[in-house]
């Protein structure tokens, strides 16, 4: 059995996401899936929002309702790029690293990782920053149907309800520094 890695911040976990999963899925057929939560010691700050754990509860959330299972590990920056692969492998294990980011291809084929590339159509809508900001924009809209409907297009229903249960969104209005592009 080989296991089959996506890696990411999931900040918050959004349809990008949930497409690479699916691939991942695909991929790996009835081998493991593992989901590596990058920053995982990062919470509760403009460019990270959510803590490790919260995170872990929105893909958690993602999962159950299409019926999938996956290991989810966290692993912390070292902001080490020569030495991630390594590093990060530590947490993740071995298999192939299913991504959407060149860089992190070029990064894991270096060290000889088996990598699995999926293109990503809209990539530029489905960044990150992208959605942490218009999560910001509705971080005071208190029309939980209102937000639903603006934030399916990014994110998936089960992370949107997630989001909006446990207040999730809100903590955006409260950042000083707002959300920043990173």
């Amino acid at each position: 059995m080989v296991d089959y890695i996506v890696l990411g911040r999931f900040q918050p976990f959004h349809n990008g996401h949930a497409y690479l999963l699916n691939r991942t899925f695909e991929f790996a057929g009835e081998n493991d899936v593992v989901i590596a939560i990058g920053s995982a010691s990062k919470g509760w700050e403009s460019n990270n929002p959510w803590t490790f754990e919260e995170r872990k509860l929105m893909i958690e959330a993602w999962l159950k309702s299409h019926n999938k299972t996956a290991t989810i590990v966290g692993i912390d920056d070292i902001n080490d790029p020569p030495n991630w692969v390594k590093h990060a492998s530590k947490h993740h294990g071995d298999g192939v690293l299913v991504t959407s980011d060149e860089g992190t291809k070029e990064l894991y084929e270096r060290d000889n990782f088996p990598v699995e590339f999926v293109d990503l159509d809209n990539r530029e809508n489905l960044e990150g920053w992208r959605v942490r900001q218009t999560l910001l924009m509705l971080s005071t809209v208190y029309d939980d149907d209102a937000v639903r409907e603006v934030l399916t297009a990014t994110v998936p229903r089960p992370v949107i309800d997630w989001l909006i249960e446990n207040d999730a969104i809100f903590r955006l209005s409260t950042m000083v520094a707002g959300v920043n592009v990173g």
